[in-house]
């Protein structure tokens, strides 16, 4: 249903500039593409964008970028798909939709995350659009891989696939209540074949952070995994420094993969 006290405020320009944009099938619109939409030489830009941002039509994305709301969509808040805006930041594409978001996505977890994580190698910040936080995490270089391409609504967006997810999972692992609780995710997803191990296994070695290439492998191999495929991951943390996954230095050590196991981590 359309807002009518929305629609009886709107000037003509605004109504042929709305129409234009349902008749595009817009959801994201740059300030570039308001003045091709708009008469020629039009000169108020500015000040339509001021009144159309006031009655929640457009909601600012960041400097020149908008989400556009349809009149019938004003009183719900309609918003695109949360996988859409984080393209907007990043024109080479040098970023991915993961951690919790994708946690959600895979169905790791019953816990359902309000979030939208996205990780990138150059900003770190914390952004609410359109009633949803956006947590720009800046990440090593080295960890920008098994990434996937998703299409949603016209547009390509990044997201990191299950394989790498897993991985992330270890490392990222709070949001579902620890490292162990991360490892029953791993177990169950490598137990019922619901991934790739040979492609979980390279994306682990690949993973920059020691403590979280250890735990993937004493998972892995508790899980029945042969050791000629834990080769690589086994040799990747050789000559490092034994470690606890529980930060208590009792338990037995595990030779193998250089920590120390105790009754709590089974």
């Amino acid at each position: 249903m359309i807002n009518k006290k929305t629609f009886s405020s709107l000037s003509r320009t605004e109504t042929e500039l709305i129409a234009r944009l349902v008749y595009e099938n817009k959801e994201i619109v740059t300030a570039q593409e308001l003045d091709t939409f708009l008469p020629t030489g039009f000169p108020y830009r500015r000040q339509l964008v001021f009144r159309l941002k006031k009655k929640n039509i457009l909601i600012p994305i960041k400097s020149g970028i908008y989400i556009f709301v349809p009149l019938e969509a004003v009183p719900t808040g309609r918003r695109v798909s949360e996988f859409i805006i984080p393209s907007v930041y990043f024109s080479d594409g040098n970023y991915y939709i993961g951690y919790s978001t994708m946690f959600n996505y895979y169905n790791f977890t019953d816990q359902q995350f309000q979030n939208v994580y996205v990780i990138n190698t150059r900003l770190s910040k914390e952004k609410k659009i359109a009633g949803v936080l956006y947590k720009f995490i800046n990440v090593s270089k080295a960890q920008m891989y098994g990434i996937e391409k998703k299409f949603v609504r016209g547009v390509d967006v990044n997201i990191s696939s299950k394989e790498k997810t897993l991985v992330d999972l270890v490392y990222f692992n709070k949001p579902i209540g620890g490292l162990f609780s991360a490892g029953e995710v791993v177990k169950r997803f490598v137990l019922e074949k619901r991934c790739n191990v040979k492609k979980l296994i390279d994306y682990a070695v690949r993973f920059p952070n020691i403590k979280t290439r250890k735990y993937m492998g004493y998972i892995l191999e508790k899980c029945g995994v042969k050791n000629m495929m834990l080769k690589s991951l086994v040799k990747s943390i050789q000559e490092t420094s034994i470690i606890s996954f529980s930060g208590s230095r009792k338990g037995t050590l595990n030779k193998k993969w250089r920590v120390i196991i105790n009754d709590t981590q089974g």
